[in-house]
Parts: C-alpha cells; sequence; structure tokens
C-alpha cells in the first residue's frame, strides 16, 4: 500500500488514509499528513506540497525550533498553527549507545502527553473542525508528530496493530534522516544508534502504559485532555468515511509516492 509522498527534501512526509476503523469505516486519504519539518519545503517541493491541497499546517516544535530551522513558506491560503506539545527537551544524538529506545523514549512520551494537554487538546480541536486537506509535523516526523497520530487515530476508532505499524514506517526514513543530521553536524558525532528509527516496541509500550494508568487511550484523552463525545464525533466525521480500505484508495492524492 502507497503511503510515503516523495520529495527531494522531505523525508517522512505521509498520508494517514486508508486505515479501518473497528465499526467498518476508513480514515479518509488526502485529508490528514504527518511529516518531518516543513522547513525544509523549496522549489519543486514547495509545488509537489501545494498540489496536496493542504490548508492547515500543525508544527509542534519548539518554537525556537522553528526560528532556527525555518517554518512552512507563507502562503495566504494556509494556516499555521505552532503548537508546542514537548515541554522537557532532549538530544538524542547525545544518548549513549547503551540506552534502550523503547524504554527512553516512551518515558519522553509519556512526559510530553502529561506536560503538553493544552496544545494537545488544541491540535485535536484544529483536525476536527478543519474540513480541508491538514498536516502536522515535529521535526523528524517521529516522536511528537507519532504521539499525536496514536491519539488521533485511536480516537476515531483505528486498531492498536495498526497505529503501531503506522508509527513504525518512519523507518523507511531513517536512513535519510541520519544523512540530514551528518549534514547539519559534520563535527559532531552520532553517538546514538536508535537515531531517528521507530521500532514498533515504543510506541506498543508507550501505549500500553497509557492504557494501565487510563484504561485506554480514549480514557486518558478524556480525563487530561477533557475530550468528550463531541470532539470525538467532530473528528470522526472529518476524517472517516464509509468506504472501504480498497475502494478508499481510489481516492489517493496523484502525487509521487514511494513505498
Amino acid at each position: 500500500m502507497r503511503r510515503h509522498i516523495a520529495f527531494d527534501r522531505l523525508h517522512n512526509f505521509r498520508d494517514l488514509g486508508g486505515y479501518p476503523t473497528t465499526d467498518g469505516h476508513t480514515v479518509r486519504w488526502g485529508r490528514l499528513f504527518r511529516s518531518d519539518s516543513l522547513g525544509k519545503l523549496r522549489d519543486q517541493d514547495w509545488d509537489r506540497f501545494l498540489a496536496l491541497g493542504v490548508r492547515t499546517v500543525i508544527d509542534l516544535r519548539y518554537s525556537w525550533e522553528a526560528e532556527r530551522s525555518g517554518r512552512v513558506p507563507h502562503h495566504p491560503a494556509l494556516a499555521y498553527h505552532n503548537l508546542s506539545i514537548e515541554h522537557r527537551p532532549y538530544d538524542q544524538a547525545a544518548l549513549g549507545p547503551d540506552v534502550d529506545p523503547a524504554r527512553y523514549l516512551a518515558d519522553r512520551y509519556a512526559e510530553v502527553a502529561h506536560d503538553g494537554v493544552k496544545e494537545l487538546r488544541r491540535a485535536l480541536e484544529i483536525v476536527a473542525d478543519d474540513t480541508a486537506p491538514l498536516v502536522f509535523h515535529c521535526h523528524s516526523g517521529k516522536d511528537r508528530t507519532g504521539l499525536l497520530a496514536m491519539l488521533v487515530l485511536a480516537l476515531v476508532g483505528v486498531r492498536e496493530d495498526d497505529i503501531v505499524a503506522d508509527f513504525a514506517l518512519t523507518g523507511l526514513a531513517t536512513e535519510r534522516l541520519v544523512a540530514d543530521w551528518h549534514a547539519s553536524y559534520p563535527d559532531l558525532t552520532l553517538s546514538w544508534p536508535g537515531y531517528g528509527r521507530a521500532p514498533a516496541a515504543i510506541m506498543r509500550l508507550f501505549m500500553a502504559e497509557l492504557t494501565a494508568q487510563y484504561g485506554s487511550v480514549r480514557g486518558y484523552a478524556a480525563q487530561r485532555l477533557g475530550v468528550d463525545d463531541d470532539l470525538v464525533a467532530a473528528l470522526r466525521g472529518q476524517l472517516l468515511t464509509r468506504e472501504s480500505a480498497a475502494e478508499a484508495d481510489g481516492c489517493m492524492p496523484d502525487a509521487p509516492v514511494q513505498t
């Protein structure tokens, strides 16, 4: 199944469409995208991005990251929201080789889930209110982006196995993400072999511990984010279709893609 959309400088831009829900719906293709930093959009990549019809960008990075690395280019038809869901910065590239990715990153995701409640709630409201294609992103499109993708997909009823599999798809972009790091910091050493990787065990562990604490991802969203039935219904109304995954596959954008 095609999911990654090919760009020259973006490495982890992909469509969240096509995932079935437990009650027979399917996430619409071409409606919700996740990505690495859109500050890298240039030239032909910018034209490809505009062709997707995106009208809203949610940037999950710190404001200083957006200032340092650039934000999505300005466009009169594009709404931009900078919602930093992470409140405790850390440097993955500087971690030692003995740090277990699953344990370490599941703990960081738990911090985000509890520190960034205001920003996560606002991001869900934006997705629920928007009738046009929308993309959310962080730096590599893996951790902060993966957490929000998990939350949205879980709330609309996508199965955990599919959510975890979607998270792990970042592995297809790892080589290019690592190459970008080396190009950006040629005088530094990348110490952590887990950098840019997305083993399924990270998201599986995070979701299991969230469920153990709150009963379910929906329970977390209700108790910590104040997500009620109306907001869930709005998300489902915007993102789901009655078409089967196979039927919905024909609705994918015509942009060049990679498998």
